[in-house]
């Protein structure tokens, strides 16, 4: 019996492809903090998990394949907290952000297009193209700036006849890098010039620092029938098992295909939708603590990397991720090390490899991605494991 090719293809995740490791360490009795997953600890909405509990129904039926009318609608309304007016009919609910992306690249690429992303990118979006038989092209953006957008010239280089779009997250997941008004002007201006949709993965709009704005791609006038958005609760709300995620796009040609590919897969969680309904309507009250929570958390975070000799990286503008260049030959064997032969008073610290975020072979393989995702005080003692592990690691390049 033989395995797909796709499914030879398909790339273990490196965010939890050390979780075997971190097993082992934990069943030894060793406590690890985990830093390399965006899994926040923050409550999710009491709201959230009302809504479930106050379902008296006696069957859970399929819902509609684009998602419940009343959370299109509540979609709708949050997106007015940002200036930004979408009917319900450009907004179809998905089985979380994942499945967003997966059917945004069906709906615009045949097997063998190319999306063009800017690298370190989140490192599902191989696993996604795979799956959709997309190939993906990177440009290269450097930790030296904060990766800020590639120039133009080097976007518009890589575009050939099977391009059809360009995918970006913003804020960035893994380098918390928010675009600027003008690096949109920039995207929006490719995208019109060479018939490109643009594809924009929204999912930590919110949490952007230092009295910082972000720029929705839904704003860019020029191209806002090539616009594709990709949403979740996951992190807004700290809902990530709940797997609600929406898609929008103002382009009807684009949402008729999306409502084609959701029908195939029925609908999406029928409960948690009725959860995330509330959590919108709670949005005011709950999401800006949360978002001075992460600011904090960011701040300790770059104040305790100063006490590091050899790491280097530039304070994100938002999301809750950092990628830092350490003082090591392989960040991948560092990462495992600290699972599988350090410890600091019964303690270890798990990271991401940061090369799994690139597409380019032997980029990365000095950094690591860093989710800032745990409370003041255990972000702390997971920066002293790391501290003191680089003091003893031997495959450490400063003296």
């Amino acid at each position: 019996m033989k395995i797909s090719q796709r499914g030879k293809r398909m790339p273990a995740s490196p965010i939890r492809k050390l979780a075997d490791l971190a097993d082992r360490a934990k069943r030894k009795g060793i406590e690890v903090f985990h830093l390399n997953i965006g899994q926040p600890d923050i409550k999710t909405p009491p709201s959230f998990f009302k809504a479930l509990t106050s379902f008296k129904e006696e069957v859970l039926p399929y819902g509609p394949s684009g998602g419940l009318a009343e959370l299109r609608s509540v979609v709708a309304e949050y997106f007015r907290n940002f200036n930004l007016v979408i009917d319900i009919d450009q907004i179809w609910i998905t089985t979380g952000g994942s499945e967003a992306i997966i059917f945004a690249m069906m709906a615009i690429c045949d097997p063998g297009d190319e999306l063009i992303v800017i690298e370190p990118f989140y490192t599902n979006y191989n696993g996604f193209a795979v799956m959709a038989e997309v190939k993906l092209v990177p440009v290269a953006a450097r930790v030296e700036n904060g990766f800020r957008l590639p120039p133009k010239e080097e976007l518009e280089r890589v575009i050939t006849s099977r391009t059809k779009g360009i995918l970006i997250s913003n804020p960035s997941n893994p380098t918390g890098t928010v675009y600027t008004q003008e690096e949109m002007y920039i995207l929006s201006r490719i995208c019109r010039d060479h018939d490109l949709y643009l594809l924009a993965d929204e999912v930590y709009r919110e949490f952007v620092y230092d009295g910082r704005s972000h720029i929705s791609a839904l704003s860019l006038p020029e191209i806002e029938d090539r616009v594709i958005i990709l949403d979740s609760i996951s992190k807004r709300f700290s809902a990530c098992g709940a797997r609600i995620g929406y898609l929008i796009s103002r382009n009807k040609k684009i949402m008729a295909t999306v409502l084609k590919f959701a029908q195939a897969r029925l609908c999406p969680p029928t409960l948690e939708q009725y959860g995330a309904i509330m959590a919108f309507k709670d949005y005011h009250r709950y999401i800006r603590p949360v978002i001075r929570e992460y600011e904090e958390r960011r701040n300790v975070l770059f104040e305790k990397l100063d006490e590091i000799p050899g790491i280097f990286g530039l304070k994100p503008e938002g999301a809750f991720y950092a990628v830092l260049k350490l003082p090591v030959h392989d960040s991948e064997d560092f990462a495992s090390w600290l699972l599988t032969d350090f410890s600091l008073d019964g303690k270890t610290t798990m990271l991401a490899p940061a090369s799994g975020f690139y597409a380019t072979p032997h980029l990365g393989r000095d950094e690591v991605r860093i989710a800032y995702v745990l409370e003041t005080e255990k972000l702390i003692q997971a920066l002293a494991v790391i501290k003191a592990a680089l003091e003893t690691y031997p495959g450490c390049t400063t003296s």
